[in-house]
């Protein structure tokens, strides 16, 4: 699906709705994560150091 033209503030967003509806879940995904990765590399940074972060808690109950 394509659409030319020009974006304004009153512009009706239907065309962008109807494309990623129409997009299976991995594709939205894959989607999702190529913006992530245009964004990091346009910040000048590598894609090697793109990775979820994860957080490790340890909690440990204290006896009454």
């Amino acid at each position: 699906m394509t659409r030319l033209g020009r974006m304004s503030d009153g512009d009706d967003r239907s065309f962008d709705i109807e494309f990623w509806q129409s997009l299976t879940h991995d594709q939205r995904m894959t989607a999702a994560w190529e913006l992530v990765e245009d964004y990091w590399t346009s910040k000048g940074k590598t894609k090697d150091e793109l990775r979820l972060q994860r957080s490790v808690t340890s909690l440990k109950r204290r006896k009454s």
